[in-house]
């Protein structure tokens, strides 16, 4: 049985959360992680609903604790998880939890399909004006690491989250950048049409 934490997000391997903690049974879940060293699960409540695949979680730090008993945690994604059988309440616990069966992620992927990826993002973040530091090299490029900054709607960074092979998930955001690109690059220049408008215009008329 492991403990659950539904949010209405999604968290991929690796990625570090941090979260306030308020409500009793979230406190007591955390209280736990830190005493007994056990994990926690974020499976997405997308549309209303508490999704079949999620991310197990580690407690890294409780960062502060207020007189409420709130606190202030930070945590890190360690893996994926296929969620069974959901259950609103743990037995004997407060919160939530599950039963669930681990999933193998497959981190390496080609190295070719890595460096195109990478350039469709610089080009994007060229295009939207976002100033963030991508990896250098293919080699050290995992989609986890940029799988929140292309675009992605929250269903699609579900869809990615369900992909357990890194080659299947880098097919899946070269896609998703090809239709995105073309689409951001009309955009961008239908703006710069609107700011022309009214200007005056050196035109050089056809010779007919």
């Amino acid at each position: 049985m492991l403990p659950l934490f539904p949010l209405q997000l999604v968290v991929f391997p690796g990625e570090k959360l941090n979260l306030h903690i308020f409500e009793p049974r979230y406190k007591q879940l955390m209280q736990e992680c830190e005493s007994e060293g056990i994990t926690f699960g974020i499976p997405p409540h997308l549309d209303g609903e508490v999704m079949g695949v999620g991310t197990e979680m580690a407690l890294v730090q409780i960062v502060k604790r207020y007189e409420s008993g709130e606190m202030d945690v930070r945590t890190r994604g360690t893996g994926i998880f296929l969620l069974e059988e959901f259950y609103k309440q743990a037995p004997n616990k407060l919160y939530p939890g599950g039963r669930i069966a681990r999933v193998e992620i497959v981190r390496e992927g080609d190295r070719k399909m890595g460096g195109h990826i990478l350039s469709m993002a610089r080009s994007l973040f060229h295009l939207l004006g976002i100033e963030k530091e991508l990896p250098p090299d293919p080699d050290g490029f995992s989609t986890y690491d940029i799988g929140h900054f292309v675009g992605l709607s929250q269903r699609q960074e579900y869809e990615l989250l369900c992909i357990n092979e890194e080659t299947q998930r880098r097919e899946y955001l070269i896609e998703h950048l090809e239709r995105l690109l073309p689409v951001i690059r009309e955009t961008e220049e239908l703006k710069r049409k609107a700011r022309m408008n009214g200007h005056f215009k050196h035109l050089i008329p056809p010779d007919l």
